[in-house]
């Protein structure tokens, strides 16, 4: 890193020519590979930006100069050129830098900013404030393309058409959102791409801006010649840049849309290096869609810009033809639609991140709930998560759950999810709002077919004294308090209550007779939640109600220190790398709670023996479950009873009686062994009775090498 190890700041920047700019771009892409492939991040974007980062920084005097990046997925160079390239050279910096925008981080980042079309009204703010507080600088948004098609993208451009004083807006155009771009307003940047920016119809002059167009956006020359002819500027003005989305990167260059973001990957070969296999709630859903689509034309599924969210690449685009509908990054746009489609006698499903339906509050109750129309909007990646601020689930619950008419439901289980989204499409009285599992699980008890009498709990299984109510994803965590009562010798009730919008009042007055006390358990915000509607019903009665779930607080990549002193109990289910290996050793048991339970189902290298026995004789740890172990191999795989074990860790480890090993069996559970059993034996009587065995294993027939 020739020219990078010099750049501390903007102004190490400067000291460079246009040749040694060059270079420097090659070196930032690098290091933005380098944090990319260890735990992924937003590659296209940031690569494609580069040269418009080393500009900007050149041409501006950030943080007089004021630049407010969108969405923040090309926000990478940026930082790297404002003193941040630890985070992007150095392993164990790395988790210390947002994907995002973040003045804590910097002088240089003035919001911290995850979701669209956003750049251009916080610019107008800014370029406001200067203006009346008399002060002398340049206010500059970064937007890309595919942000444009956002409502309130458009809304800034027209307002800051009309400032009458400086705000620069650059347009990093590199044809793409995060698929391809849709909307009208395309066919006119194409236009302008074309012609050099020299067409007659131009919808950034139409509003009112001065504009300016760089034809060959990843040159450095280029865009310091045009933004220095701007900077300083009295007028509103675009600059509209065309860039190489994934400049640099083959496998980025060639699938735009698939290395938009990436999980951690082998830059040599574009592989992914952590496990992703398993069935999973997208592939479910797409298959589901698919087979409905071609019995029923007027069904409709909808997506506002983030297909990739839901598994549905260009092919499975390709294979629901007409009947899917990707109106761009519109997500407000999107509801409204849906509503309109059901009210015109189709049957529309919008798919959305949890994150995104926050949104759309207005259009959930104005344009869907007021009208009462059937539309269906299936809510992903909903509950509590430790990630970026800016992307957090767990406010879907308190947003939607309180809105009049729209059904909100919480399945348990794969069967469950299945039989609520069949029944949404098909019926017309109600908005529904179905909140996707976060594991794939098989559904238990039995599965209801019409979910239209609303608000009747299932009682899974009926005890005394304590009733367990876990709620969609949370049921499992439910499950498993109940199996802990009972070998305390209480034997509980379990309910999946399956509505979130509403209470079963027979149900929770039964409870009345034979229980004194109610835990709710819910994978979302506690404020405005399901337990409070719980707890509002008992409040006059002696009835105790015990409310589970997150705080009411933005959680930004909480901080590990912090999780070890909260965490009760640290359960281990991370890949072993070079990052993870020893994660959990001397340093890290000091910082976790005294009595802390530890539970290892990953690797038995991540966590380090000796100090695992340390903690446990000083009673640091209260207690240890281990799937897993270090020096596994000579003894979790073959019968070794009949001889002396010469594994003197091992032997002190099993000496504890707070220790339980299960070298590997883990999984051999009372549920999975009754799964097994039931299993087996409907393979034994379908085969029988000559019927498809759904459980078959076969090879292919190229690989067959004979057959029946």
């Amino acid at each position: 890193m020739a020219y990078l190890d010099k750049i501390n700041s903007p102004e190490d920047l400067k000291k460079l020519n246009t040749a040694e700019m060059e270079a420097l771009a090659g070196e930032i892409r690098s290091a933005v590979l380098n944090r990319d492939s260890k735990i992924g991040g937003h590659v296209g974007p940031n690569l494609g930006i580069v040269e418009t980062a080393i500009a900007l920084h050149y041409v501006f005097d950030s943080p007089k100069d004021k630049i407010v990046y969108d969405v923040s997925h090309q926000s990478y160079p940026h930082k790297i050129l404002t003193g941040r390239k630890n985070g992007f050279l150095k392993v164990e910096e790395m988790g210390k830098i947002s994907g995002y925008t973040n003045p804590n981080e910097s002088e240089h980042d003035f919001f911290v900013v995850g979701h669209t079309s956003t750049s251009v009204s916080l610019a107008c703010g800014l370029a406001k404030a200067r203006d009346l507080r008399g002060e002398k600088h340049n206010v500059i948004a970064v937007i890309g393309d595919g942000s444009l098609s956002g409502g309130e993208a458009l809304e800034g451009l027209s307002n800051a058409a009309v400032l009458d004083s400086n705000i620069i807006i650059v347009v990093n155009d590199n044809e793409m959102s995060i698929a391809e771009n849709h909307g009208g307003l395309y066919t006119n940047l194409r236009l302008l791409r074309e012609t050099g920016g020299k067409a007659e119809c131009n919808m950034f002059k139409a509003l009112g801006f001065d504009y300016r167009y760089v034809g060959d956006g990843n040159s450095v020359e280029a865009l310091i010649g045009v933004l220095g002819e701007v900077k300083d500027t009295p007028r509103p003005t675009v600059v509209h840049v065309h860039t190489l989305k994934g400049k640099g990167y083959k496998f980025a260059e060639e699938n735009k849309e698939r290395w938009h973001w990436n999980l951690p990957f082998d830059i040599k070969t574009g592989e992914v290096t952590v496990e992703t296999g398993g069935e999973s709630y997208n592939d479910i859903t797409y298959d589901y869609l698919k087979n409905k689509i071609a019995e029923d034309k007027t069904v409709v599924a909808v997506n506002a810009g983030t297909p990739g969210a839901f598994g549905i690449n260009a092919e499975k685009r390709a294979a629901l033809g007409e009947n899917f509908v990707d109106v761009g990054i519109a997500e407000e746009h999107a509801v409204a639609m849906s509503s309109a489609l059901a009210k015109g006698g189709c049957k529309p499903v919008y798919l959305v991140w949890s994150s995104f339906i926050q949104r759309t509050y207005d259009q959930l109750s104005q344009d869907l709930a007021i009208n009462n129309n059937p539309a269906v909007i299936l809510v992903s990646g909903a509950g509590i998560s430790g990630g970026d601020v800016t992307h957090l689930g767990c406010f879907d619950i308190p947003l939607i759950g309180n809105i009049p008419n729209i059904v909100y439901l919480a399945p348990a289980g794969k069967e469950e999810y299945l039989a609520m989204l069949d029944w949404a499409v098909e019926q017309t009285a109600h908005p529904v709002v179905i909140r996707i599992p976060s594991e794939v699980r098989p559904s238990v008890g039995e599965v209801e077919k019409d979910y239209g009498r609303l608000n009747r709990y299932q009682t899974v299984k009926r005890g005394e004294k304590v009733a367990v109510l876990g709620l969609g994803s949370f049921f499992a965590l439910g499950q498993r308090v109940v199996e802990r009562l009972r070998e305390r010798g209480i034997e509980a009730t379990l309910i999946n209550p399956r509505y979130i919008t509403g209470l079963d009042g027979e149900l929770l007055t039964s409870l009345k007779a034979d229980h004194q006390l109610v835990a709710t358990l819910e994978d979302g915000e506690l404020d405005g939640g399901f337990g409070e509607k719980i707890a509002r019903f008992y409040g006059a009665d002696p009835m105790k109600v015990l409310t589970f779930g997150a705080k009411k607080e933005f959680t930004d990549r909480v901080p590990l220190d912090e999780l070890y002193a909260r965490a009760d109990i640290v359960s281990l289910h991370c890949p072993l790398t070079d990052r993870t290996r020893y994660m959990i050793g001397d340093a890290a048991i000091s910082r976790m709670k005294p009595g802390v339970i530890l539970i290892n189902t990953g690797r038995g290298q991540l966590i380090h023996t000796e100090a695992l026995i340390d903690g446990l004789k000083e009673k640091k740890i209260g207690a240890a479950g281990l799937d897993v172990y270090e020096e596994e191999a000579g003894y979790f795989y073959e019968d070794t009873s009949d001889r002396i074990m010469d594994d003197d860790v091992l032997a002190r480890l099993l000496s504890f009686n707070n220790v339980i090993v299960t070298s590997h069996q883990g999984f051999f559970t009372r549920e999975a062994v009754d799964n097994i059993a039931r299993t087996t034996m409907q393979n034994i009587k379908d085969f029988s009775e000559c019927r498809r065995l759904e459980n078959e294993v076969r090879a292919e027939p190229e690989n067959a090498v004979g057959q029946l």
